[in-house]
């Protein structure tokens, strides 16, 4: 089948979840720019991500998804229409999305086979499995390319090397951030906490790792939303050298700080893939329980490393309900920071 020509066409990139898979997405626009330099995208998401979005430069456009919502089906019609799509790739699924993008009449229509709905909405459904597959995600998502001309899955390399045009603005950050930050020789961040979305280290554990860097000359600097800082912020010890910064900063504020930071720590969440599009050192907590693993969910980057505590944990390869991620040992994140 002959490829789809994206040149001086306007294509919506699809995505409306979380920060994590957002970033593992953005590699598309790289080979969409470099096989078509004349496209245009425009990147569909949740407004939360819209700093994170923005931050890679080959994207054209944000646009959220939420504007949408309140909109009479006439008034999003019209608000669709108005974006001048030509092709549409519905890299997580919604049924919302996808029938509206038939609606309007986009042209090209790209989803996976696997949604059912599908079937009505899109006219190339490339059929692949991810639950089964031993691909990275951001390998994954590149099979929504093939109707456009992509032959292959390009290996991790080429998509570790997509995370240069990962460029966030110098935003202002907290005074008290900033002196800390300044007065800082080393610094590292710990994100304990994931929202529910991944396996976690212990919150004692990070604690004694915490202590451990201070007594090394690290400055530490806890973040997470205010709510995550609730259920931690009273069991950190108190030192000038021990930063608690949940709360305080917005996205674009820590895009911003953990580009000025050595090292962070943390499991599949968010701001570990923020830390490896950044190329800071990005030390991840993974279980090897199929499909959390870090084969699937690793952050991108140069300077990415992962601990997980046995790869060949039998209740894990059982998938059976497992917590070995807990076991991963305080001593085996200070011998990968040093």
């Amino acid at each position: 089948m002959k490829a789809i020509d994206l040149n001086n066409k306007r294509v919506v990139i699809s995505r409306t979840d979380s920060i994590g898979d957002v970033m593992l997405t953005l590699p598309l626009c790289a080979w969409i720019k470099e096989n078509y330099p004349t496209a245009q995208i425009v990147f569909l998401g949740k407004g939360y991500t819209r700093s994170v979005v923005e931050s890679y430069v080959l994207v054209d456009h944000f646009e959220d998804w939420a504007d949408y919502t309140e909109l009479s089906e006439a008034e999003r019609r019209t608000k669709f229409e108005s974006l001048k799509v030509d092709v549409i790739i519905h890299v997580f699924p919604n049924k919302e999305i996808a029938s509206l993008a038939k609606k309007v009449k986009i042209d090209v229509r790209i989803g996976t086979s696997h949604r059912a709905y599908h079937l009505l909405t899109c006219n190339h459904r490339p059929n692949f499995t991810r639950k089964r597959s031993d691909l990275h995600e951001a390998q994954l998502n590149h099979e929504l390319l093939r109707p456009l001309g992509l032959d292959q899955i390009p290996s991790l390399a080429p998509i570790i090397k997509a995370t240069e045009h990962f460029q966030p603005k110098n935003a202002e950050l907290p005074v008290g951030i900033q002196k800390s930050l300044d007065a800082s020789s080393k610094s590292i961040v710990l994100h304990p906490k994931s929202q529910g979305s991944a396996k976690e280290w212990p919150m004692e554990k990070y604690i004694e790792l915490a202590n451990a860097l201070i007594a090394k000359g690290y400055t530490v600097f806890f973040t997470g939303t205010k709510a995550e800082g609730e259920l931690f912020s009273d069991a950190l010890p108190e030192h000038k050298q021990l930063v608690d910064t949940t709360g305080q900063m917005s996205l674009e504020q820590l895009l911003s700080f953990i580009s000025k930071v050595d090292t962070l720590c943390a499991c599949s969440t968010g701001p570990l893939h923020i830390a490896g599009y950044l190329g800071v050192q990005t030390i991840g907590f993974f279980s090897p329980k199929r499909p959390i693993h870090p084969g699937r969910w690793r952050a991108l980057g140069s300077n990415v490393s992962i601990l997980v505590n046995d790869e060949g944990c039998e209740k894990c390869a059982q998938k059976q309900d497992c917590d070995c991620i807990q076991s991963i040992s305080v001593e085996r994140v200070l011998n990968e920071i040093a």
